[in-house]
């Protein structure tokens, strides 16, 4: 048994992808593929977006949230890094893996309000608030400064435009053997580029089709 797959958490992990499942939002369909396009890969307009799409659902799936939960139980992480909290069901999966290692600290950034509002509550019901530091803002700014000495894992699931200047802020602490997942890494191509060339000092590789898993490897 593990806090993943016991109450209070599995039955509220159930109810959360039921309502991320049936939930519309009207901003999403006033949006072309084009402009969403131009927005996700601009570090200038991204936030426009993200605006537009504050009250929908951007969760992980459930295989990707049990993914999370594996690669930090394996790997017992103790530190993680999220860069995109939304709703928290990601958040939810690694500081259930967090619990199940012992404990730790999960640093989780959204620059939403009402997200950040509504991952709090989700977090308390879960039983797991304890171990999360939720940091609202833009993350370029909230990862800028109090981070763990060493970081095991780092999840990256917000505007994809930023995930070379995420990263860029976490890699100095990324403990060889870290662990980087990257959703939906292919809008940009900067990151993998960057993440793909072992001079870089990383070894990377496309994983179920729309993440990108990383290890630290010097």
């Amino acid at each position: 048994m593990t806090t993943l797959t016991t109450a209070p958490l599995a039955p509220l992990l159930a109810r959360l992808f039921e309502e991320a499942a049936s939930a519309t939002s009207p901003a999403l369909s006033s949006v072309s593929d084009e402009e969403r396009a131009r927005l996700l890969t601009s570090k200038t307009e991204y936030l426009e977006l993200y605006a537009r799409l504050k009250d929908l659902w951007l969760p992980v799936s459930r295989e990707a949230g049990h993914l999370l939960y594996m690669l930090a139980r394996s790997t017992r992480a103790q530190n993680i890094v999220e860069f995109g909290t939304s709703f928290g069901i990601s958040t939810l999966h690694l500081a259930a893996a967090l619990r199940d290692n012992g404990g730790g600290r999960l640093i989780t950034t959204e620059f939403e309000p009402s997200k950040v509002a509504r991952a709090r509550r989700h977090l308390t019901e879960g039983g797991l608030i304890d171990l999360v530091e939720m940091r609202e803002g833009d993350a370029l700014q909230t990862l800028a400064a109090d981070l763990p000495q060493t970081i095991d894992l780092v999840l990256l699931d917000g505007a994809k435009a930023l995930y070379p200047d995420i990263l860029a802020l976490l890699e100095p602490r990324l403990r060889p053997g870290a662990l980087v997942i990257a959703d939906n890494a292919d809008d940009c191509p900067q990151y993998l580029e960057h993440v793909r060339s072992p001079a870089n000092g990383y070894l990377s590789t496309p994983f179920a089709g729309d993440i990108e898993l990383s290890m630290r490897a010097a």
